[in-house]
């Protein structure tokens, strides 16, 4: 007889919590062998029921997902993680990988997938959820060559990223540029997509992060502005 995947599933979502166990428990392989709330009950009910896999949420009250993950890996590198989160920021994924985690699945994923990353981290293997694998890739793109996104921009480019982000339409643009309102509609395109940003408020977002413009210089009413080409005539 094949021995059961045991689980341990932390969150602090009662409502989310029942819906996994709803979804595992349709599994015969697998055994839900407890739920915890917090992190710090996480550590302490994985030296008690011995689990094969944790399903770790992050953001917890007493002692977040990525210490509990820490932790956990300390007193028993044994046994697996499996980060099950809505954070997709690159950072926290590499953080929580660096931790010891096995596996990180967004909330949103369909139920397949989450069993999926369950096999594949009870077998020894690591697993990223396809929405985060592009973010991780371009992260350690830039640990290897420290080369940035706004790095891969050309020079007009970020001129017209600038100008975007300080309130100022396409048409306005191509003035200031002495260009084409077609030439600087394909310069915002060209951006958008090495940016892999789909729309004005988060070409201006982006511009603020990076420093590219000062938060005084912009006119935040011009903020959810039009859309990019790929979505629309600017």
């Amino acid at each position: 007889m094949t021995k059961k995947l045991r689980i341990l599933i932390c969150d602090d979502h009662a409502l989310f919590r029942e819906g996994i166990k709803a979804t595992l428990r349709r599994e015969p392989s697998i055994e839900i062998a407890g739920e915890v709330e917090n992190g710090r009950d996480a550590v302490a009910e994985v030296k008690r029921l011995k689990p094969n896999v944790v399903l770790m949420d992050i953001a917890m009250p007493e002692l977040n997902g990525l210490e509990a993950t820490m932790r956990i890996k300390e007193s028993d590198p044994d046994i697996k993680v499996l980060i099950m989160t809505m954070y997709d920021d690159e950072n926290v994924i590499t953080r929580c990988l660096a931790a010891g985690a096995s596996g990180y699945v967004l909330k949103d994923a369909p139920p397949s997938q989450l069993l999926y990353a369950l096999d594949m981290v009870q077998k020894g293997r690591e697993y990223l959820d396809p929405g985060v694998i592009k973010k991780v890739t371009d992260y350690f793109k830039f640990a290897r060559t420290g080369e940035t996104s706004y790095d891969r921009l050309s020079d007009r480019e970020r001129e017209v990223l600038k100008l975007i982000a300080e309130g100022h339409s396409v048409k306005e643009i191509a003035t200031k540029l002495n260009l084409s309102v077609k030439t600087v509609d394909t310069h915002k395109y060209n951006l958008m997509h090495k940016l892999d940003i789909h729309d004005k408020a988060g070409l201006i977002r982006y511009a603020l992060q990076n420093k590219v413009v000062e938060i005084q210089t912009m006119d935040l009413d011009d903020a959810p502005g039009e859309p990019g080409p790929n979505k629309g005539a600017a």
